[in-house]
């Protein structure tokens, strides 16, 4: 674009593009026929039965993505499925049930569609293909218990894993070993049955491995009963805070009284795929590619940035300090992933999450830069407690702060980030994008 073009958008504007612009490349209705495509070239359809499994913030659009294609290219295929979602995130389908359920923290909707899912994939016949539509948010989604737990240990556990800020990545290893369906357990299903898994998947997650999207449910598992057990310790997680039954049932898998989740060598033989058709890195990419267009030069910090949301946010204030003595005549913008975790003490409620409380950390670490202006927002469009995706400032987003006399370092203490950027109208509202790629941050730096 021109510079006359550039000078036509506002850094407000440029912000939201380049988020609109690393959402709208992990869209499901774009790539998933493009997957289908290549995973089934023309004459290598389906034949028989193709069932459809899935969870995640993405599936349901994933699933209406598939049907679509489906009913265009393989018309002679009976098709079926369940697919569970969070609470407002359904799409419409016509064979693929749809169920939406609880998250972050599980429910009896999301265990009941979990049973349908798992009954489904036990009716599998030898040359039946089972098709696993996956995105984050599938860990919780897919709550079947391993029998001697209750939806209810389930849920004491995963909010006792929240409240110790433990990231999602340790969560999802506790999950795994407490699941039928986790850690491969789905795939194991198909694999005796006899049938054929190709499993897309959409990642949150830093590395994007198959088996740390939704927890793998495809996927050959790396981690042990030994490191759930491990998870609980270096918590401080004890008899007071894990039901019995989950602790139970983890002592009697590390003796081997329990089985392992899947295991690469499970899988010698055996007829399964998992593509990972959608990454936070190719956000990021997407949106530096916009900002270019827009005259900025652009550093991808990457995707990997974890740690907690206000240090992340201090480090990154003190690293736009650094850029910007080394400005040239061009503007900036850095632009990183990766999902943080908030800790929040004893007695205090907090309104937001991860993002908006990143944002205002940066907010309140860069005082001294008048010319930083940011983003920050969860692909999925929530983030945490509220409704909005995050938050943005400029430079008369902070002006309004100081002419209101609204001081951040007091909601940073009470972790009501959502309270202050929603009082200066700032918040990023987006509704569920129907996809999930984790976190979008991006600073843009000016002379």
């Amino acid at each position: 674009m021109t510079q006359d073009n550039t000078q036509q958008i506002s850094t407000e504007g440029i912000l939201k593009n380049a988020f609109a612009a690393a959402v709208a490349v992990a869209d499901p209705q774009v790539i998933v026929p493009q997957y289908l495509a290549k995973i089934f070239p023309i004459g290598e359809e389906p034949k028989g039965r193709c069932l459809v499994v899935g969870a995640g913030k993405a599936s349901a659009s994933m699933a209406s993505a598939f049907e679509a294609y489906a009913k265009k290219h393989w018309p002679q295929v009976n098709l079926e499925g369940v697919v569970l979602t969070r609470y407002g995130h359904a799409s419409p389908t016509s064979h693929i049930q749809i169920i939406e359920a609880g998250h972050p923290v599980p429910d009896q909707a999301g265990m009941d569609g979990a049973k349908a899912i798992y009954a489904l994939t036990q009716q599998l016949e030898p040359g039946d293909v089972l098709i696993a539509l996956v995105s984050g948010g599938g860990s919780s989604l897919l709550t079947l218990p391993q029998e001697g737990i209750t939806i209810d240990d389930m849920r004491k556990t995963t909010e006792a894993l929240l409240r110790s800020g433990a990231p999602i990545e340790e969560m999802n290893i506790v999950r795994k070993h407490l699941s039928a369906i986790l850690g491969g357990n789905l795939a194991r299903v198909a694999i005796a049955r006899g049938a054929r898994v190709e499993a897309l998947l959409i990642s949150d997650v830093t590395g994007d491995s198959p088996a740390d999207i939704a927890s793998g449910p495809c996927a050959a598992d790396y981690s042990t009963y030994r490191d759930a057990l491990a998870i609980f310790e270096k918590y401080g997680l004890g008899k007071n805070d894990i039901p019995a039954s989950v602790l139970n049932h983890l002592q009697q898998g590390l003796v081997g009284e329990k089985p392992e989740t899947l295991k690469d060598a499970d899988l010698v033989n055996a007829q399964v795929a998992n593509h990972v058709i959608a990454t936070a890195y190719k956000s990021l990419e997407a949106a530096a590619d916009y900002v270019r267009s827009q005259g900025y030069e652009a550093i991808v910090l990457g995707d990997t940035i974890t740690g907690e949301a206000q240090t992340v946010g201090v480090t990154q204030a003190q690293l736009a300090r650094e850029h910007v003595s080394q400005l040239t005549d061009k503007p900036l913008a850095l632009i990183s992933g990766g999902e943080c975790t908030v800790t929040i003490p004893a007695g205090v409620k907090g309104r937001g999450g991860r993002c908006s409380e990143y944002l205002l950390s940066l907010f309140a670490a860069s005082k001294d830069l008048s010319n930083l202006a940011a983003l920050a927002a969860d692909t999925d469009g929530i983030d945490g407690s509220e409704k909005n995706a995050g938050a943005w400032f400029t430079g008369d987003i902070r002006k309004a702060s100081l002419d209101q006399g609204m001081m951040p370092e007091s909601f940073l203490s009470a972790h009501d980030c959502y309270g202050f950027f929603a009082e200066l109208d700032a918040l990023v509202e987006t509704g569920p994008t129907l996809t999930n790629v984790n976190d979008f941050r991006i600073i843009l730096l000016n002379k």
